[in-house]
């Protein structure tokens, strides 16, 4: 397939506007347009995976963690990052990264450490703001049905559970049209007055695009009358971390097994064991300690995370158990769910996990 094709299926799954600012999620290496015959997914993108790719004959790396965080002024090959890209560019092997993005959505890496401690009832633990905006617009009334469906078509008036969610007012709308006006309704130079309904519609920001074409496609109007404002309302299956519950509570001690067998983790960090069972559980894959508030906040017993610093730890105060399991160990199976999702959509196509553990930290136990 064409490569653009294998990404903007990923986009849809987890939209690029999505990302974190400091981020570099998307496609790193490669023309769009280049043709893909084989993938190879990773947690982290290195030379070893590079060369894994080679051996494969795979022409797409799809990594969790960018190989490119910063600007590069130079390729010289002085570092890692440049060997990678020197590398990839080399063998023509295209480089894309799904991380922050994937981070936020509902189905996401969060969803799959929720999925793997058994939690049920999950729900993100704190949602973006700043991703919904309001589409107001006005026709006539015996256009309005049919331009609302278009919208809704187009993805917009979906909130939460709810699809085709609109508000829709009647009222009366004026026009004057000049000498090179062509009117729907009415005449040019006549001041006219026009029974109107308002529709305003709730859409994601990524499908701006998408909902205006829609808009100009199907209104009757030679000059189309419409409002964008930007919202401040959360996105609820939109985030950062998840919240869910154990079917059965666990003392402390039990809880950690089932997180260091489940998540394969080697080693545990944690603060002091709390005398009460656990039952409500957050989790964030990768570094999660910006959520420990609002892991308190929902009542959490416990939050599992990881790359906790040192004086982190007191933030827990006795109100919540803290369980860091390590940043690779928290995200390891990204990969398993990249794979799934593509072979669901591409079931024909070539896509591999890679065989080499990429976590870069040694345990002595």
């Amino acid at each position: 397939m064409k490569l653009f094709e294998i990404t903007n299926f990923l986009e849809d799954l987890a939209p690029l506007s999505y990302q974190e600012d400091y981020d570099n999620a998307g496609l790193i290496v490669g023309n769009p347009n280049d043709d893909i015959h084989a993938a190879l997914v990773s947690l982290d993108c290195t030379e070893q995976i590079v060369d894994e790719a080679i051996a494969k004959n795979c022409n797409l790396i799809i990594a969790h963690h960018p190989i490119v965080f910063k600007g590069l002024k130079k390729l010289n090959g002085k570092n890692y990052v440049e060997r990678v890209v020197l590398k990839a560019i080399k063998n023509n092997i295209a480089l894309y990264a799904i991380h922050t993005n994937l981070d936020s959505v509902q189905h996401g890496v969060n969803a799959e450490i929720c999925k793997r401690l058994g939690l049920v009832d999950t729900k993100i633990l704190a949602p973006k703001a700043g991703i919904l905006k309001k589409l107001v617009t006005f026709c006539q009334h015996k256009d309005a049905e049919q331009l609302r469906n278009a919208l809704f078509s187009a993805g917009a008036g979906n909130i939460s559970n709810y699809s085709d969610c609109s508000f829709n007012v009647d009222g009366t709308g004026t026009f004057t049209g000049n000498e090179q006006a062509n009117p729907t309704l009415g005449q040019a130079g006549v001041r006219e007055y026009a029974n109107e309904t308002r529709i305003e519609v709730i859409f994601k920001a990524p499908n701006e695009r998408k909902i205006l074409t829609a808009l100009f496609q199907n209104h009757p109007y030679e000059e189309v009358a419409y409002d964008i404002y930007a919202l401040e309302n959360k996105l609820q299956n939109v985030g950062s971390g998840m919240i869910g519950e154990l079917e059965n509570a666990l003392w402390g001690k039990d809880f950690l097994h089932l997180v260091k067998n489940n998540m394969q983790a080697t080693v545990l960090r944690h603060t002091a064991i709390l005398p009460q069972q656990i039952k409500k559980v957050a989790v964030c894959g990768g570094s999660g300690s910006f959520l420990l508030k609002n892991a308190v906040a929902a009542g959490a017993n416990v939050f599992v995370t990881a790359d906790f610093k040192y004086h982190e730890f007191f933030d827990a105060e006795d109100k919540i158990m803290i369980v860091d399991l390590g940043h690779f160990e928290s995200e390891q199976f990204t990969s398993n769910l990249l794979i799934a999702n593509i072979q669901e959509k591409f079931p024909n196509f070539a896509i591999r996990l890679t065989e080499h553990n990429t976590n870069p930290i040694n345990y002595f136990i």
